[in-house]
């Protein structure tokens, strides 16, 4: 199973591909939105995980961009609770929304699993 993660904090998106390669995910990262949309377009990953504000693309403008074709699992993660929160992020073709910081990022990526509907 392929998974995108999408976050311009290289300690984020190490981690969360580390845990994801550790439970044996093929797995691909972006540094920003734009990459991020190229490769989620390239790789059709089963999951994607996308940072909320990044440069080039944020997370809800690559999940515009991407459109209703992707049948991918989308997790928005962010740090940043003003615009973009759970409340507003869900219904917008995001399946779940993961505040950061993350206590333990092998339960967020048990949580993604479930959504995914991989466990």
């Amino acid at each position: 199973m392929k998974v995108l993660v999408v976050d311009d904090e290289q300690l984020v998106r190490r981690s969360l591909a580390r845990a994801f390669r550790l439970k044996k995910y093929e797995v691909i990262e972006a540094e920003d939105g734009k990459k991020g949309l190229e490769l989620w377009i390239e790789h059709k990953p089963e999951i994607v995980v996308l940072d909320v504000l990044m440069p080039g693309l944020s997370g809800p403008q690559v999940v515009s961009e991407r459109g209703p074709q992707s049948e991918s699992k989308v997790i928005m993660i962010s740090a940043y609770s003003g615009e973009h929160d759970v409340t507003t992020i869900t219904g917008e073709g995001i399946d779940l929304f993961i505040p950061k910081p993350f206590d333990d990022i092998f339960k967020v990526v048990e949580r993604i699993e479930e959504v995914a509907g991989v466990r």
